[in-house]
């Protein structure tokens, strides 16, 4: 079965995680996703290697399967005519290199319209497209540190800390496959295409409303999370248990005796505070207090058996290893087995989205830099004798 964007071509110069990823999910959902690097040096993510010994990069690979890899320095006069002619052709522009880099070289938003009316031009940046902090530079954890996020992170008089993955890089770019999405749509409408900006900061506000919106609201900094939530109160936190940890999602009114019964304290189902989301923050540092040692009596598997049975939503606190043990997740796609070029079997990062009319596929592998220049300046019309003098020259 066909892919939802089959037929759909994506020009892909971005950087390491927030463009990239976005044009991954695009590729996953059947467009042609071309990859332009810099001759000789690619994406900056081909350089994060596993260990000093192994040259493989998982960010490369977790962000470019499924990609044509095509070198060109958009910076030569004739490698921004190579560029032009190719997009020219093209349904979609993903970039994120710090705004203005693209106007520099003479492909903006712009120039690039003139040639393409119906192009989709997405780019990501750090602090937005506008504002005193428009032209800085910015990675994920700017992202982080200046959204706010960081700040909610840990327990009071604990240093602050950054989530210990790319989450900014990718929050932002889902709104940028989701902005391009929506711009397809409303070009198939009027025939037009348009600027789809997102950022790193935006992302994170965004990804915070509810708490940006109660301080909003009230003027009241949310605060940190303290092994729960700053402002979600009843039994709703992770917990320590014999041999790891525990979340409680939240006991409902139906299990409330039970699971205080089952924690040895039975007239906490009796206590006010805990009837429903109304406990000051206070009371939920006595409420832990008070069942940290239950829960560290018992496993954590015997925790999930208690609740499960309880009907208390419930969830172990899993590193990588034990979520990719769940076979849940195998069994929903969010990792996969898939063949790779040589028809070995390579474990994925699936797509977290399920579409039934079409189907939605990872791609095995990312490309090697610069492996479909030739296939796809060919078909642009350029002969071998004008690759091999751009080759020659560096441009390609």
């Amino acid at each position: 079965m066909a892919g939802a964007l089959e037929g759909i071509t994506v020009i892909d110069v971005g950087q390491l995680v927030q463009g990239p990823q976005a044009a991954a999910l695009l590729a996953d959902m059947g467009a042609e996703v071309i990859k332009v690097e810099l001759p000789g040096v690619g994406d900056l993510s081909r350089w994060i290697f596993l260990s000093e010994t192994d040259r493989r990069s998982a960010y490369w690979e977790g962000c470019n399967r499924g990609k044509k890899a095509v070198t060109i320095d958009l910076r030569t006069p004739d490698g921004a005519k190579i560029f032009k002619r190719l997009v020219g052709e093209a349904d979609v522009l993903v970039s994120n290199f710090k705004n203005g880099t693209l106007d520099d070289w003479g492909l903006g938003y712009d120039v690039l319209r003139r040639l393409n009316p119906g192009l989709v031009w997405a780019a990501g940046s750090a602090f937005g497209p506008r504002g005193p902090d428009a032209d800085r530079e910015g990675a994920d954890l700017a992202g982080q540190c200046a959204g706010g996020l960081v700040s909610t992170i840990g327990a009071d008089g604990s240093a602050p800390s950054p989530v210990g993955v790319t989450i900014a890089d990718h929050i932002s770019s889902q709104h940028l496959a989701s902005g391009i999405l929506a711009a397809l749509v409303s070009r198939a409408r009027t025939g037009e295409g348009q600027k789809v900006e997102v950022s790193l900061l935006g992302g994170q506000i965004w990804a915070q409303a509810s708490e940006f919106t109660h301080y909003l609201m009230s003027g009241e900094v949310p605060g940190r999370a303290n092994l729960g939530h700053p402002l979600l109160r009843g039994v709703y936190g992770i917990f320590e248990t014999a041999d790891g940890w525990i979340g409680i999602i939240g006991v409902p009114p139906s299990a409330r005796d039970a699971f205080f019964i089952a924690l040895d304290h039975p007239e906490l189902a009796l206590d006010p505070r805990y009837q429903g989301l109304l406990a000051s923050r206070d009371d939920m540092r006595e409420l832990h207090v008070a069942l940290g040692p239950v829960f560290r009596t018992r496993t954590t598997q015997a925790w999930c058996e208690a609740l499960r049975a309880m009907g208390v939503r419930y969830a172990p606190v899993h590193d990588y290893a034990q979520a990719a043990a769940d076979e849940g997740v195998w069994a929903n796609g969010y990792l996969q087995e898939v063949a790779g070029a040589n028809g070995e079997p390579l474990r994925v990062v699936g797509t977290p989205i399920s579409m039934s009319g079409t189907p939605i596929r990872p791609a095995a592998e990312a490309p090697a830099l610069g492996a479909h220049t030739d296939e796809v300046l060919s078909a642009l019309g350029y002969s071998a004798e004008e690759l091999a003098g751009f080759r020659r020259d560096g441009v390609i």
